[in-house]
């Protein structure tokens, strides 16, 4: 149990004394996607969910998630941060949506929850926005591609 850092001796859960560690730039990229048939693709492509522009509202969900992680996230640290980027890509061969999103701070601790969460949020607002079309849309595949930063330095994953 000592490698998890969110529980203490005595196997509790605990939020992480980042107090002693020093601001360093942190950055993490997430990515995840959003399988749908072929006709909810040519609807979300075209524009024709009554809902609105699905790809601008997931993008603004997901930036704001990011922002909320800490209330989302129990244990997590409320963190500022000076950029959130989400990007969605229209994949006609899965079909769906690749979501991609990159959080960015200097502080004591890192940002892969933040990045996880926007794309996250941005999926679930994706499948709320088109789920009159279709309520079979899967949500697959969240992981963390990169982070760079802090004490572990840089991961890649992809």
């Amino acid at each position: 149990m000592s490698n998890l850092t969110h529980l203490d001796e005595h196997g509790r859960a605990r939020m992480v004394d980042v107090g002693a560690k020093p601001d360093t730039e942190r950055i993490a990229i997430a990515r995840g996607e959003i399988h749908m048939k072929q006709a909810t693709f040519d609807l979300i492509r075209a524009g024709g969910v009554k809902k609105g522009d699905v790809l601008t509202v997931a993008q603004i969900a997901g930036i704001s998630a990011a922002k909320r992680t800490s209330e989302l996230i129990p244990l997590c640290h409320p963190l500022f941060l000076s950029k959130v980027d989400v990007d969605l890509a229209l994949d006609e061969s899965l079909p769906g949506v690749v979501i991609t999103a990159t959080a960015k701070t200097t502080g004591k601790t890192g940002v892969e929850m933040e990045a996880l969460t926007a794309v996250s949020v941005a999926a679930l607002t994706i499948y709320d926005m088109a789920k009159a079309a279709e309520k079979t849309m899967r949500i697959q595949n969240i992981r963390l591609v990169e982070k760079h930063g802090g004490v572990s330095g840089d991961i890649v994953n992809e």
